[in-house]
């Protein structure tokens, strides 16, 4: 991954929101749904793109997909995805996000241990 295919991620809001969750914690779709008030459909679709060139992983638990970032990624994405943590700390945008994230309770299956039954889609 070059940078300027990372850049190409990072030119849409809903995206980058959508990695600024992400690099707190793993994530399921109806959870990013509820913290970014944006249609299931939209948000399936920018984690599509961002799957598709290698900025998030995602991984099958029963009928719920959880994203997450990837566990190895390219030292250009890393630098990027620290430069976003940093810029968009006081953003008000993104601080709504995290607040709300907190206060919905998830509706799908928690996050998949090292012990649960579960099927990755991405090879790492």
């Amino acid at each position: 991954m070059n940078l300027i295919a990372i850049y190409r991620c990072l030119c849409d809001e809903s995206r980058l929101r959508i990695l600024h969750l992400l690099q707190q914690q793993p994530l399921c779709v109806c959870q990013l749904q509820a913290a970014l008030r944006l249609p299931q459909v939209a948000v399936s679709k920018h984690l599509a793109y961002l799957r598709r060139h290698g900025l998030v992983a995602a991984r099958r638990q029963g009928q719920w997909m959880h994203y997450r970032l990837p566990a190895r990624r390219p030292r250009e994405l890393d630098l990027q995805l620290q430069c976003l943590q940093d810029c968009l700390q006081t953003h008000a945008v993104f601080q709504k996000d995290f607040e709300r994230l907190r206060s919905t309770a998830p509706r799908c299956a928690p996050v998949a241990t090292a012990t649960s039954a579960t099927v990755p889609t991405d090879r790492e």
